[in-house]
């Protein structure tokens, strides 16, 4: 049977670090779950690691480009294949839970075309009446929208964009058909509020001692624009500011470090509602050899 071996769970975990460790006991190939780590050009704000194991997930796109759901569960699709064919474990590591989903899950909307005639007719409709054009259509959909998503144009717009093909075609799309329930571990990193915050700051703190703002400079150099997609990730669209010369470095610091603490708390928020995830505290002690004792019972080493 085909095993998955899953990590998950919010920023600053150490969740790469274990999936390297694990990768090697277990003969593993490592597959990121991170939307922000597919951008070319852009290691240091998104926090890529390397270590002497495959790392499969980096790198997929230009950042001048846009990159979708879809876009990557095809990329997964395909690498999870070539890493079962030579024998390997493959480790679905990150914290962008409709990544993880739509590998394990399926999703039943990621294959809905982009529609660039509605597109154009809806971008000038503010947000209020793009939620009013959802809720006609998908009542269901518009109700369980949290109260960021309704103020989103560019997730109502997807949204009223899947809601009408479905009248048109029904739900019919691509959903997960590589996996069976069982075979499937997921492992989930987490801490308690304070601790974990200081950890989102002190990593903030290596990424500009790091040298993001010579990152951002070498991109816009390139093309990049501040509107594009891959700027609007964390710890690229709060430079803006600065590079517009509105504010200083240090108000941007503080800000990224409170999105990156609030998406956390978001990041949690999704990954509790499955009821699949074991959880592993970072602070426990002896917490990776847990885990590994778990690992191990699910996919023993005489067969990896």
């Amino acid at each position: 049977m085909k095993k998955l071996l899953v990590i998950c769970g919010p920023t600053a975990t150490g969740k790469t670090a274990l999936a390297i460790k694990l990768a090697k006991k277990f003969d593993g190939e490592i597959v990121s779950a991170d939307s922000r780590q597919v951008y070319k050009g852009m290691d240091i704000g998104m926090g890529k690691e390397w270590g002497d194991v495959p790392i499969h997930g980096y790198d997929l796109v230009d950042p001048r480009r846009e990159f979708s759901v879809s876009k990557y569960l095809k990329f997964a699709r395909k690498i999870l294949k070539d890493i079962w064919r030579r024998g390997k474990l493959p480790i679905l590591v990150g914290g962008t839970g409709l990544y993880i989903k739509g590998v394990v899950d399926g999703i039943p909307t990621v294959e809905v075309p982009r529609n660039n005639e509605l597109r154009k007719r809806l971008e000038e409709k503010s947000a209020d009446e793009l939620f009013e054009s959802l809720s006609q259509l998908d009542a269901v959909r518009a109700g369980s929208m949290n109260s960021s998503d309704r103020k989103n144009p560019r997730r109502l717009v997807r949204a009223i964009e899947v809601a009408q093909w479905n009248l048109g075609h029904g739900v019919k799309c691509l959903t997960s058909d590589i996996l069976h329930p069982t075979s499937v571990l997921v492992i989930g990193l987490t801490a308690a509020k304070e601790p974990l915050n200081k950890r989102i700051e002190d990593r903030v703190g290596e990424r500009v001692k790091a040298g993001i703002k010579k990152e951002i400079e070498s991109l816009l150099k390139n093309g990049v624009s501040w509107d594009d997609q891959s700027m609007m990730s964390f710890g690229y669209r709060q430079y803006r500011d600065f590079f517009e010369g509105e504010v200083p470095e240090e108000v941007v610091v503080s800000e990224w470090t409170r999105e990156e603490q609030k998406y956390a708390k978001r990041q949690m928020t999704w990954f509790k509602k499955d009821k699949r995830v074991g959880w592993f505290d970072i602070f426990e002690v002896d917490y990776q050899k847990k885990v590994e004792k778990m690992v191990a019972k699910w996919y023993p080493l005489s067969r990896a």
